[in-house]
């Protein structure tokens, strides 16, 4: 069973969300299998939101993913805001850190965050990668980190930085 963990940063707050909802079309489609994803927008005043999206991952990974997001909450909002995070984040989490994403990995992508900006972290398994490239080609954002072939990722870099 192969899975690629991806994560794109945009240039305004919204635009993750948006590119998750699509991915989730997709799916529903049948075209694509999203395991689990996860939001971080940064506002106009610098403050970080997680904007979770629990699915399959919960089933696998609700032990180690609570883990991880007890530290990504307590790199937000202290040790009371570190249970809330990590309860909430149990299950996105937990598949994130089966791939190996780590407490310095999140933080480097958050700190790299302009404000009114967002990112996406997303793991899609067992499926077509052009199908999950298609469903970007109405975004324009930056690939941060690829799991995905050379040549899938290339693909995906011209798909994203193109002007529309």
């Amino acid at each position: 069973m192969s899975s690629n963990l991806i994560v794109i940063t945009f240039d305004n707050p919204e635009e993750a969300v948006n590119v998750r909802e699509s991915l989730k079309k997709t799916e529903k489609g049948g075209y694509l299998r999203l395991d689990d994803s996860a939001v971080i927008v940064k506002d106009a005043d610098g403050k970080i939101h997680i904007k979770d999206e629990v699915d399959r991952g919960i089933k696998a990974g609700i032990g180690g993913g609570s883990l991880l997001g007890l530290m990504i909450g307590f790199m937000f909002g202290g040790p009371l805001g570190g249970l809330v995070v990590g309860a909430v984040t149990g299950g996105v989490a937990g598949a994130l850190s089966g791939l190996g994403l780590d407490k310095k990995f999140i933080k480097e992508v958050t700190e790299g965050l302009e404000p009114n900006s967002s990112a996406i972290f997303f793991i899609v398994r067992d499926s077509n990668p052009d199908v999950a490239i298609s469903a970007l080609k109405p975004y324009q954002g930056t690939i941060y980190h690829t799991s995905l072939s050379p040549e899938d990722e290339e693909t995906l870099k011209r798909v994203l930085s193109k002007k529309m």
